[in-house]
Formats: C-alpha cells, structure tokens, sequence
C-alpha cells in the first residue's frame, strides 16, 4: 500500500509541473527600444534545459534549469565582447504564458513569454 500511495504521490508532482516544452518568444523593454528573445525549452520531469536566442550573445544553452510546478528557473551565460556574465531568470507559467524576470547588472527586467 506504501509503493502505491508513493507512485501516486509522483505521478501527481510530475502531472502538476509545468508543461514548457517547446518554443517561446518574449519582448522585453531595452536601453534601446523592444528587444525579443526566443527560449527553446526541454522539459524532463523537474529537469530544463534548451537555449536561450536573442540579444547580442547569440545562442546560449540554459544551465541549472529547474521546475517546480508551475516555476521555473535557470540561468544563462552570455558572452560579449570578450566578457562573459551571468543572467538568472525566474518565472512563472500559466498555460501558454510565462512571466519572467532575469538580473542584468543591477536592473531587475521582467518579460512575458509566449508558447508558439
């Protein structure tokens, strides 16, 4: 009785994480005007990988990605000019939308993201 209340207990957090597998856009308000970044994101139960495109940097692959449930956070190098630096993004989903929020520098800069 103890495996089966377990293996339910599993199913139901893997059943409640978010389901962002795929392609999402986002627009965000830069120095410069609107600027877009595409995450093609890699879902595997608690687990996010991908890549993040858009800016200056490129492609970059997101590291240290994490979901629990409808949250998410990972992190993303980018390099520019022979300098790297670190860019941490957290957010929420709520179906075919993804609030986000990422540090550049001491400026906080929230996007909301779209499922495409």
């Amino acid at each position: 009785m103890r495996k089966l209340l377990c293996l339910f207990a599993v199913f139901a957090f893997v059943a409640a994480a978010a389901d962002i597998t795929g392609t999402w856009k986002a627009t965000f308000e830069g120095p410069n005007g609107p600027r877009e970044t595409t995450f093609n994101f890699k879902a595997d139960g608690s687990k996010l990988t991908g890549t993040v495109v858009g800016g200056r940097g490129g492609e970059s692959p997101i590291e240290n990605g994490k979901i629990d449930g409808d949250n998410v956070s990972f992190t993303v190098t980018r390099k520019f000019q022979d300098r790297e630096f670190k860019q941490e993004y957290k957010g929420k989903v709520d179906g075919n939308t993804m609030k986000l929020s990422f540090q550049m520098g001491e400026r906080s800069i929230d996007m909301v993201a779209k499922k495409q």
